[in-house]
């Protein structure tokens, strides 16, 4: 009996829920602990956090899955005699990959045949949804573990993340901001166009203005899909769904290609700040 591969991601893969019903997969989610109050990301409505936090006086800070939660999911997936292949945010921002890590040695325990692998995504957002997607399909046509690894792994290798924020003190308070730490000291009014490298935050180029930032990061997009084609992208925003529109809109100007929109998640959003807007994507080669 030949059973499936079954697809296991956390909340910040920024993934659309009826994608996850039409690929069966299966989403732990993260937390956001604001005013003494824990909220699952899941249950989040993005547009009405973010404008919330523009006025909350503190940062809010997030969580990760608890062990018991990821659990679950892999016995479910794993009792049933199905494989597991779990793709989670970045180990350098969250904790999330090192807890399904545990889970899965206990899992081994209980089931010592379990076919069951764990991927850091090196990223987060569509960036990490991507892969999410490429294993999913995979596992769709009925495709070996192997197949469906190796598939997550080939758009992790083709995919970038660009995104300029309006400002960095979200990412100072919250202790991400990694390789763009050396920002904070400057005087100068810039722009900072961040992306994920080795799973971190860092800084891509350092522009003047909003305006050139953007147009730098389109710049690269064109570049990299004129060099190497285009897979799939989206235009990511932290409440301004207005200017994240107007960006689709000049990519499909230029590409005839319309690239959804779509909120970050809100535990990436409360360390990144409102007014951010980016571009995730992956190329054919």
């Amino acid at each position: 009996m030949n059973l499936s591969i079954k697809i296991v991601t956390d909340s910040t893969s920024c993934l659309e829920k009826q994608l996850r019903q039409d690929l069966d997969i299966s989403v732990v989610s993260l937390s956001i602990n604001m005013a003494d109050q824990s909220y699952l990301e899941e249950t989040i409505d993005p547009v009405s956090f973010f404008r919330q936090i523009e006025k909350y006086p503190a940062l809010p800070t997030s969580s990760q899955p608890g062990i018991q939660d990821i659990y679950d999911i892999f016995e479910k997936h794993i009792g049933n005699g199905h494989g597991v292949v779990g793709i989670f945010i970045s180990a350098e921002l969250s904790g999330t990959y090192a807890t399904a890590l545990t889970a899965k040695s206990m899992i081994r325990e209980k089931y010592p045949e379990a076919r069951i692998e764990i991927i850091d995504s090196r990223s987060t957002c569509m960036e990490q949804g991507f892969a999410v997607l490429a294993a999913a399909r995979s596992a769709h046509k009925g495709e070996s573990l192997e197949q469906v690894i190796d598939a997550a792994r080939e758009v992790m290798k083709k995919s970038k993340f660009l995104f300029i924020p309006q400002t960095l003190d979200y990412l100072k308070k919250g202790g991400r901001i990694g390789g763009a730490s050396h920002l904070l000291g400057t005087v100068l009014k810039i722009k900072p166009i961040l992306t994920v490298i080795d799973g971190k935050v860092a800084v891509l180029k350092k522009i003047r203005t909003s305006e050139k930032a953007i147009q730098e990061i389109l710049r690269i997009f064109y570049e990299d899909v004129q060099k190497k084609g285009f897979g799939e992208g989206v235009v990511h925003h932290i409440n301004d769904e207005k200017g994240a529109q107007t960006l689709s809109e000049k990519i499909a100007v230029h590409l005839g290609v319309s690239l959804p929109v779509s909120p970050v998640s809100p535990v990436i959003g409360a360390h990144v700040g409102p007014g951010a807007l980016g571009i995730a994507y992956y190329t054919n080669k």
